[in-house]
């Protein structure tokens, strides 16, 4: 059976006619054209297939669209771009956060939703964060050091300018 979806994803609405069993990530990637998003385990045990639902991190893998039609979808392809980046992706990039690749679209997301929340973060708090999130490359400390220093980025930013 197939159902239409109404799904906003990065601020854009789509309209989507599905199979009801196609998972979140499958739409996504296959149906939308938005390959950013990483097939992993698909389990949801890996955190490469993380995506941010109504700002919260979610496993797009585990996730029916038809259970997040009414919110609003986040993806690595909303987060910045190449003229205009996001302090996480400029972070990640300047302190070699991304080796492989695979697992950084996942780790993005879930940093986002936590800086969302909270930019000036411990490096505990960015371990508890990103636990559902796993790399195989970096031993993790590049990545720890890339979100805080976007986190610090982004509290400086967000601070008002003071008058002389």
């Amino acid at each position: 059976m197939k159902v239409l979806l109404h799904l906003n994803i990065n601020g854009q609405i789509h309209d989507v006619y599905v199979p009801v069993q196609k998972t979140l990530l499958e739409v996504l990637r296959e149906d939308l054209g938005l390959p950013g998003t990483k097939h992993g385990c698909e389990l949801g045990e890996c955190g490469a297939c993380t995506v941010l639902v109504d700002g919260n991190p979610v496993l797009s893998c585990l996730t029916l669209p038809v259970e997040v039609q009414h919110s609003k979808i986040e993806t690595v392809e909303g987060l910045g771009n190449t003229t205009n980046p996001h302090p996480l992706q400029q972070e990640f990039a300047a302190r070699g956060a991304a080796q492989c690749g695979y697992c950084t679209p996942g780790m993005l997301m879930s940093a986002k939703a936590l800086l969302d929340k909270k930019p000036l973060v411990n490096q505990d708090e960015i371990k508890t964060a990103l636990s559902g999130n796993l790399c195989r490359c970096t031993g993790y400390q590049r990545i720890l050091d890339a979100v805080e220093a976007a986190g610090q980025r982004m509290a400086a930013e967000a601070e008002p300018v003071k008058g002389d």
